[in-house]
């Protein structure tokens, strides 16, 4: 690594990028905005944080636990190297898609495109009729 290089950033993954609590990550499930392709689904939500945050699922269809753990490294090392690419203040869950097991450019590639297209849903309208607005309330009749 040249130091005299200023294109390189620093590219960590502290504790801070992470979701870790069950609430974190029902959070962001409960938004219902999800976007994928052919190897990967990332749910989206809003943080209100400066950075992007990352939470990972591997569910136990995928494989056992040698498999499931490679995924979750694979997806963590996808995130740290394209952090600064992703929009800022969403939290992202990726999961895997069955299918040929993805290289870290596939996954990077992937995350970048699918981050931007789940910040267009979250900072788009909500899709649907507007709902009507409620009728006025009925006049009072006079009583006798």
């Amino acid at each position: 690594m040249d130091p005299t290089r200023d294109d390189r950033r620093p590219l960590p993954f502290p504790q801070t990028l992470r979701l870790k609590a069950p609430a974190q990550f029902q959070a962001v499930y409960d938004r219902k905005k999800s976007v994928s392709d052919e190897r990967l689904i990332v749910y989206a939500g809003e943080n209100g944080l400066p950075h992007a945050r990352l939470g990972v699922s591997v569910s136990r269809k995928v494989g056992g636990a040698v498999l499931r753990n490679w995924y979750k490294r694979l997806f963590r090392e996808a995130f740290r190297l394209s952090q600064h690419d992703l929009p800022a203040g969403v939290d992202l869950i990726m999961i895997p898609r069955p299918g040929p097991e993805p290289t870290v450019v596939q996954l990077q590639a992937s995350l970048v495109k699918l981050a931007a297209q789940a910040a267009k849903r979250l900072a788009a309208p909500p899709r649907g009729p507007a709902p009507s607005p409620a009728p006025p309330p009925a006049p009072a009749e006079a009583r006798p």
